[in-house]
């Protein structure tokens, strides 16, 4: 602690902090990790072994769609809401990545599209897409 001698001889102690040290230390510190930040983002090269295992496959989809009679058409063929869960719990069977894809037509009631929806679900699909088209 710096003493400073009053007029009087009476020691006080130095009310101000020097900050030049630690003004020193902090650009000695920038100066450091901006001469090191290029090392860390460089990568490591690495041989990642060899699999046969197939990559990801595209899932397939099954278009099931709803006119404005409130008609179900799954892949273009005319079905009802009865056979419908017997239908596409089959197809699930058969392709476990299975997405449905539901078309409705502009006009067709919501209630009639909120049904379907359960239907689906009823059958144990749990991956659904929507079709539009774009303006």
């Amino acid at each position: 602690m710096a003493i400073q001698l009053n007029s009087g001889n009476h020691e006080a102690p130095l009310s101000e902090i020097n900050v030049t040290p630690l003004v020193d230390v902090m650009l000695v510190l920038l100066v450091i990790f901006i001469i090191v930040a290029p090392m860390f983002s460089q990568a490591i090269r690495v041989d990642l072994p060899k699999t046969t295992a197939p990559t990801s496959t595209e899932p397939v989809v099954v278009d099931l769609s709803l006119n404005e009679k409130g008609q179900l058409y799954l892949d273009g063929e005319l079905t009802n809401h009865d056979l419908l869960v017997e239908q596409l719990q089959d197809e699930a069977i058969e392709k476990p990545d299975l997405v449905v894809r539901i078309g409705a037509d502009a006009t067709t009631d919501y209630q009639a599209v909120a049904q379907l929806l359960s239907t689906v679900r009823a059958a144990g699909i749990s991956r659904l897409a929507f079709s539009v088209q774009s303006p």
